[in-house]
């Protein structure tokens, strides 16, 4: 007899998304969304598709928004999907030969790939982008620092499952560029926060040595002028990173 599982998605504003993500995970036999006050149909759509609807004013981290969705659940299993991501048929097929017989294993992985300027994204280290989604939620966790999350397993075994997560994660280079802003906002503020110095070698040379490592190295290359695009965004992320941090320092400081 197959384990029951509950889809958790935590969202804001993803009516475009949305349907997309849940009609991929459609075999859970219960399904949350924790919704951080959508202005659109988000919610609504949410309801079309038999999911619990809990409204929760998001607080900045969204490893407390993801860890309230799994403390939800009405089954041992949960599986936690992003609103961009959708199961391929074959990591579907995956999935429910796992929960028939999970054995002793607590956590199961699964690769992640994205589409991004028209194509899949194969190298530059974007795949197989490897993630913890299905996991007992008595011996697995979400964590990590704002905003990287990922799931950490306290105890037991984890396997792997065949078959991939397609990740549509940003709308537009635009949209991409904006939660570069955010997200690097967000890191210089938990280093800040942390006590972590700021470095001017590391904001020079490391944005330098990131995009030698994705065009190069993990041969970005290969995915042609998109590849070189994604090297090109990584090596800005991690510069406005350690820009923002000196900012906030001398902020501080002054």
């Amino acid at each position: 007899m197959s384990e029951p599982v509950t889809l958790c998605v935590i969202t804001l504003n993803e009516e475009d998304r949305l349907a997309d993500c849940l009609r991929s995970a459609s075999f859970a036999d219960h399904t949350v969304v924790v919704d951080s006050c959508s202005t659109d149909r988000t919610r609504e759509i949410a309801e079309e598709f038999g999911a619990e609807v809990v409204v929760r004013q998001f607080g900045g981290r969204l490893v407390e928004q993801k860890d309230h969705a799994v403390g939800l659940a009405k089954t041992d299993w949960v599986l936690c999907l992003d609103c961009d991501e959708r199961l391929t048929p074959e990591l579907v097929r995956s999935v429910r030969d796992a929960l028939a017989g999970p054995g002793d294993t607590v956590a199961f992985s699964m690769n992640r790939r994205t589409f991004y300027l028209g194509r899949f994204i194969d190298h530059g280290g974007w795949y197989p982008d490897r993630k913890v989604r299905l996991f007992r939620r008595d011996k697995a966790r979400w964590g990590g620092v704002n905003p990287h999350d990922h799931v950490v397993v306290e105890s037991g075994p984890v396997g792997h499952l065949e078959g991939d997560i397609h990740h549509y994660s940003y709308r537009s280079v635009s949209d991409h560029l904006r939660q570069i802003d955010n997200f690097t906002t967000t890191s210089a503020q938990a280093w800040v926060e942390r006590g972590r110095k700021f470095s001017f070698f590391k904001l020079v040379f490391n944005p330098v040595g990131k995009f030698f490592r994705m065009y190069v190295l993990k041969a970005g290359f290969l995915d042609g002028a998109a590849g070189f695009c994604v090297a090109a965004l990584g090596a800005t992320y991690v510069f406005l990173k350690y820009l923002k941090h000196w900012e906030l320092t001398r902020r501080n400081r002054d």
